[in-house]
């Protein structure tokens, strides 16, 4: 397995960045990876559906001058473990990612967590509020969002699985295609995107892991829903790019209505990578969320 660190992220205002790995408590004892860097009080990434910490690599030099960071690859994706039968519930990844925290000595933190990952961080906040000191969530995966709740549908469909399965590993323009159409602008991709994205993908178990995950995605979003209540005190910060065609921007504002401390951070013109398309303003929205007392 090549795990060695992107190295956009070791060439970033040369921050030392750590890779490392945890035991989670399962069977087959599988392995988590993470990278961690900086210092202050600590700070979880949570990448999307597909990513993995690379995704941070423009956020993470940024955010280590201001906290201890650790960028997760959850089980399942990434350079992790993908251990057979995982369930990839909503719920079961927040479980895993409080299992990390454990593991890690991290007793509370903020967490971040974008798309599929920002699920996840509700969920696992709404499973210990206590352990989470403010929610930072980027376009993330909703109930109100309707884009998802469709395509989970079709790949979830008995004749459609095994041929995304199969062909799609090997079919880079459907690849780069879908890749493109998370940014606002195309031309704002960043060059070692795409195959730095391929890299962990190769690893076998990597599409099946995805389509695990849309298996129960509606019932998730309805299991959500419910636990929301749980963090309505949280201090959340939203933030979203207007041109999102993966979650829909329009359920910022249901999904803001159901907290009482809740900041919407909008980027106009930008998708569904905002660390990515524009990492300089959204380290800068970011910084200042986390320098103020909003918590």
């Amino acid at each position: 397995m090549n795990s060695a660190l992107p190295a956009a992220i070791n060439s970033q205002h040369e921050v030392p960045i750590a890779e490392q790995w945890i035991t989670l408590d399962a069977p087959d004892s599988p392995r988590m990876r993470y990278l961690s860097a900086g210092s202050g009080p600590p700070l979880l990434l949570v990448h999307g559906l597909l990513g993995y910490s690379f995704s941070w690599r423009f956020t993470i030099p940024a955010l280590a001058q201001h906290a201890t960071v650790y960028a997760i690859d959850l089980l399942g994706t990434g350079f992790s473990d993908r251990p057979p039968g995982l369930d990839c519930s909503f719920k079961a990844s927040a479980q895993r990612l409080l299992q990390f925290m454990d593991k890690a000595g991290v007793e509370s933190c903020d967490l971040l967590g974008t798309s599929h990952g920002g699920a996840v961080s509700m969920m696992a906040a709404a499973l210990a509020p206590e352990r989470i000191r403010r929610l930072i969530l980027v376009d993330p995966v909703n109930p109100w969002s309707a884009h998802g709740k469709r395509l989970t549908v079709f790949l979830s469909n008995p004749l459609i699985a095994p041929l995304f399965v199969h062909f799609t590993p090997h079919v880079r323009s459907l690849q780069a295609y879908y890749y493109r159409r998370m940014f606002g602008d195309p031309r704002r991709i960043p060059p070692d995107s795409i195959e730095g994205y391929r890299k962990p993908m190769r690893i076998p178990g990597s599409y099946q892991y995805a389509l695990a995950v849309t298996r129960t995605w509606n019932r998730d979003l309805g299991e959500l829903e419910s636990m929301l209540p749980r963090i309505a005190d949280l201090p959340i910060l939203l933030m979203w790019g207007s041109l999102d065609t993966a979650v829909d921007p329009a359920s910022a504002a249901p999904l803001q209505q159901r907290f009482k401390n809740c900041r919407l951070v909008m980027f106009e013109g930008v998708g569904h990578l905002p660390y990515e398309e524009i990492p300089q303003e959204f380290n800068r929205a970011l910084i200042e969320y986390l320098s103020s007392n909003s918590h």
